[in-house]
């Protein structure tokens, strides 16, 4: 198999995986195939027995933030999705609703986290959808800023501090123990929301042509340091069957 089709899971670590509706489409337009979609991850959740940290929902397109699941592997999860999805909304001409493929980032460190998290809650933002990250309901930023609890449970501050108040505990296992703890943290959540407003505010107004590859490509041109890139996995495309 070339190296760039290699997948990195069943590593402990947390992904940030994008796929896409068939050829772009916006079959994801409508709100109420939005909240079926958070519905079918909800659930897909519960079966697999991964935590959603982020995601979004696009017109024709998704960004999720995970873990890998306790129970199958992530390729699997996320077919199970896209097929009970597919399934469900079906499309008018009888035809695939998603591409075959998704592409699959390792998130290895806290830092790397809120980097994804960041650009998943301001992709509404920069197509022009909404003015604000928070006017965007499909999707987990409103989570972050307000505590709220919608169709996806969202695994974060909000969420751990509810936990322990009901003496539960996370046992979905990562090896980072930064991201065991999964916490943005006061500090890191206060950084998170103002970050937005002051990008958003500096955002011109009006949408941005959907891209034509990945938004994620990961092929900057920093170059990380010889003793950590041999550590680091490249963020490659992973490969999903979807109907």
């Amino acid at each position: 198999m070339p190296w760039a089709l290699r997948r990195f899971q069943q590593c402990g670590q947390l992904h940030f995986v994008t796929f896409s509706c068939y050829h772009r489409r916006p079959r994801l337009a409508a709100t109420a195939a939005r909240v079926v979609f958070e519905k079918v991850l909800e659930r897909m959740r519960r079966k697999y027995g991964f935590y959603v940290c982020g995601y979004v929902v696009m017109p024709e397109h998704i960004h999720i933030l995970l873990s890998e699941p306790e129970h199958e592997t992530l390729a699997t999860a996320l077919q199970a999705v896209k097929q009970a999805v597919s399934k469900r909304l079906g499309t008018e001409d009888g035809g695939a609703f998603w591409q075959e493929r998704y592409y699959d980032f390792n998130v290895f460190s806290a830092s790397k986290r809120t980097e994804k998290l960041r650009y998943m809650h301001r992709n509404p933002v920069k197509r022009g959808l909404v003015q604000q990250p928070e006017e965007w309901r499909w999707g987990s930023f409103r989570h972050y800023l307000y505590g709220e609890e919608g169709n996806v449970e969202i695994e974060s501050d909000w969420t751990a501090q509810k936990r322990e108040r009901a003496g539960e505990a996370l046992t979905v296992k990562v090896n980072n123990p930064a991201l065991i703890n999964n916490r943005l943290g006061r500090g890191t959540l206060k950084r998170l929301v103002e970050c937005e407003t002051f990008l958003t505010a500096q955002s011109p107004a009006g949408p941005s042509p959907p891209p034509q590859s990945p938004p994620e490509s990961g092929t900057g041109t920093r170059r990380r340091p010889r003793s950590q890139s041999a550590h680091r996995p490249p963020e490659t495309p992973g490969s999903c069957a979807g109907t």
